[in-house]
């Protein structure tokens, strides 16, 4: 692997673990006075979630420019030059990295199997993008997925604040949650299994080697399990909570023309 390409993976690691350990509790005590009131382990997953927003947001924008304007990539998507897109797969392998050593080391808190399965996955795939530059295209499509995380972080600390369920904020937040996350998680899914099929033993396909093309599929297929199940998760609760809103709504209304 480069060294400019190891020295990228190494700094996203030591920044995200410096936001982690100081700069998410300064911040956060300075924008939100209910973090003070919090638990020691609820600060622990607040400022993990704080860096996941961090994170979500710096690779999913550089992401966005990348998926529409990054010529080379888009040209071929297997073998273009990836020498941006390394840069935003480095940050985000330097970032799960972070995110695995917070999670093994605050298990009691933070702990989740998925987690684990989701980051090993991720950068699995992403080794064989920075190490033999190969997939570009591909590898900043998956990235994308992470423009839904801001909503999932911000809705639990909307929880962990104690704001109504029904709260304007907490209801506007839970719809663009659902939206989102379907449109980058879920929606993208039929476009990449049909690029896949559609390369499948062409040249470019074949020229991947075993380890890549085994990669690829693998971690598309553990990390597309994973997001439908959350979909499902995420789409009955605002089901749930929408349907709770109309008949709370029609509830007032009957009352107030018993009142008139």
């Amino acid at each position: 692997m480069e060294a400019r390409t190891v020295g990228i993976v190494c700094s996203s690691f030591v920044i995200f673990q410096v936001l982690f350990h100081f700069v998410s509790y300064w911040f956060s005590a300075k924008v939100s006075s209910g973090y003070i009131c919090l638990s020691v382990e609820k600060k622990i997953e607040w400022n993990s979630r704080v860096v996941s927003t961090c994170h979500s947001l710096l690779v999913g924008i550089f992401g966005l420019y990348l998926f529409f304007f990054d010529e080379a990539t888009i040209a071929d998507p297997l073998w273009g030059d990836p020498t941006l897109v390394k840069v935003n797969v480095g940050v985000s392998a330097g970032y799960l990295i972070s995110d695995l050593l917070l999670i093994l080391t605050n298990w009691k808190v933070i702990g989740d199997k998925f987690f684990i399965i989701h980051h090993c996955s991720a950068i699995a795939a992403y080794y064989f993008v920075l190490q033999n530059g190969v997939a570009g295209y591909i590898a900043n499509f998956r990235l994308l997925a992470e423009l839904s995380s801001p909503f999932v972080n911000q809705r639990w600390f909307f929880e962990a604040l104690k704001y109504p369920k029904f709260s304007k904020a907490n209801v506007i937040n839970g719809v663009l949650m659902t939206v989102v996350f379907f449109i980058v998680r879920i929606l993208a899914i039929p476009p990449m299994y049909f690029y896949m099929y559609s390369v499948y033993g062409t040249e470019p396909y074949i020229r991947l080697g075993f380890p890549v093309q085994f990669a690829w599929i693998t971690s598309c297929s553990a990390l597309d399990v994973m997001n439908v199940m959350w979909m499902i998760k995420i789409t009955r609760g605002c089901v749930k909570v929408l349907s709770l809103i109309r008949q709370e709504k029609a509830r007032n209304s009957l009352q107030n023309g018993k009142l008139n």
